[in-house]
């Protein structure tokens, strides 16, 4: 293991900046629903909690809430009867756009992989 401090700030900043979004992102579930919204656009918590297998609606709105408040993603009430609540990202969501792709890619070469391994 390396000599802690040996690191340069620079590597200790980089690392800081990868832990902070970890915290950010931590979670069963808070890339799935960030995914779901990247991929469909807005979504009603319902539609959400549709799409996202196994999530429970109280861990759904803790999420949903825990994203909003870290800028994430936008909660629009609409005055309608009964009212609509729609959620979609922020700017600073869309900001994830390529972390989003890049799991989806991998993610897609993983499962074809285990399929490919568990065919053989």
């Amino acid at each position: 293991m390396r000599d802690k401090s040996k690191l340069t700030e620079a590597c200790r900043q980089n690392i800081q900046a990868v832990k902070d979004t970890q915290d950010l992102l931590s979670g069963k579930w808070k890339c799935c629903i960030l995914g779901m919204l990247y991929f469909s656009g807005k979504a009603r918590f319902m539609e959400i909690h549709r799409h996202i297998d196994g999530i429970a609606p109280k861990v759904l709105s803790k999420e949903l809430k825990d994203l909003e408040m870290n800028h994430l993603v936008k909660r629009t009430v609409q005055d309608t009867m009964p009212i609509t609540v729609e959620y979609e990202l922020t700017a600073h969501g869309e900001s994830l756009k390529p972390v989003i792709e890049a799991m989806e890619k991998w993610g897609k070469s993983y499962r074809n992989n285990i399929i490919v391994e568990n065919n053989k």
